[in-house]
């Protein structure tokens, strides 16, 4: 609701009978101030006219993005069991990384962005020990940035099965057809084309190499179509699909090696408690012959 925050008349003398003008240019000036924005509006009028003359300016405030740090401590909030280090670690990158994303004054959700995203995101969790907790994490991590992750899930998979349907040709000629996917595309490619607010990132690229991946479209020459059709920097994606492959490669390694690890330690426990069942195993027979013997 607008509300009016300060009233002021300069340069006018009032009798309860008349307005008196004064020599100098009468001078009235409105300041309003709204929940978004504020704006001041000037009245001016002539000694030779009685003509108004407005001049509006108009500032807008904008609330400033939040830190990382505030972000990583509503995701910590929002899930409070401890995650295992080898997956806390590319999570606290990725929600860095995606923070300033989502901050850019060009930042805009679009549906390829949040299919690149889940793709990471499964990628990453992939072998994690519960599936609720695998699920929580991921609402956590979303509605830390002040996003939902219902809309993530349920664009990522419509875009999927999407892509199943397609081939390498009706995948690049989205623009020609009509459809709820095919609109997705038109209005990123309009975007990038510089037409609205669009900004790119490696999320990106991995929701296209996904769509290329579903719809069996995997000659090179097919990204670049594709790339060209959405108007967007083909080095840019190959440089983040680079990335994104030496990123599982790692995970795959390391998870590995979690693997290993966990297997010895599940040997060593049972090589530990091994003599203990024997001492139980003997004192147990020892307890039941003296029990005979009485």
């Amino acid at each position: 609701m607008t509300t009016v925050a300060s009233l002021s008349f300069r340069g006018v003398t009032q009798s309860p009978s008349k307005i008196t003008r004064p020599l100098v240019s009468d001078y009235y000036a409105v300041r309003v101030r709204t929940n978004v924005s504020f704006n001041s509006i000037s009245f001016r009028t002539s000694s030779s006219s009685s003509r108004f003359v407005v001049q509006c300016m108009s500032t807008t405030v904008t609330e400033p993005p939040p830190p990382v740090s505030e972000t990583k401590l509503k995701f910590l909030n929002a899930y409070k069991r401890p995650i295992p280090s080898i997956y806390n670690t590319v999570l606290q990158e990725l929600i860095v990384q995606q923070h300033l994303m989502r901050y850019k004054k060009t930042y805009r959700y679009d549906a390829v962005f949040a299919l690149g995203f889940v793709t990471v995101y499964d990628q990453l969790m992939e072998g994690y020990p519960s599936d609720e907790d695998r699920e929580a994490i991921f609402q956590a991590y979303i509605k830390a940035l002040n996003e939902d992750p219902q809309q993530y899930r349920a664009d990522a998979q419509k875009l999927e099965a999407w892509a199943r349907a397609q081939n390498a040709s009706s995948l690049v000629e989205f623009a020609s057809k009509t459809g709820e996917c095919e609109e997705i595309l038109k209005d990123i490619a309009e975007r990038a084309g510089g037409s609205g607010s669009f900004s790119y990132s490696r999320f990106f690229a991995v929701g296209l190499f996904r769509l290329l991946e579903l719809s069996n479209a995997t000659e090179p020459t097919i990204l670049e179509k594709l790339c060209a059709a959405l108007n967007i920097n083909k080095k840019s994606v190959d440089r983040d699909l680079d990335v994104y492959r030496n990123l599982l490669s790692k995970l795959v390694q390391a998870k590995e090696l979690l693997k290993e690890y966990v297997e010895r330690e599940k040997k060593k426990r049972e090589e530990r408690s091994e003599p203990q069942k024997a001492n139980e195993a003997v004192k147990n027979c020892l307890a039941e012959n003296q029990y005979v013997s009485k």
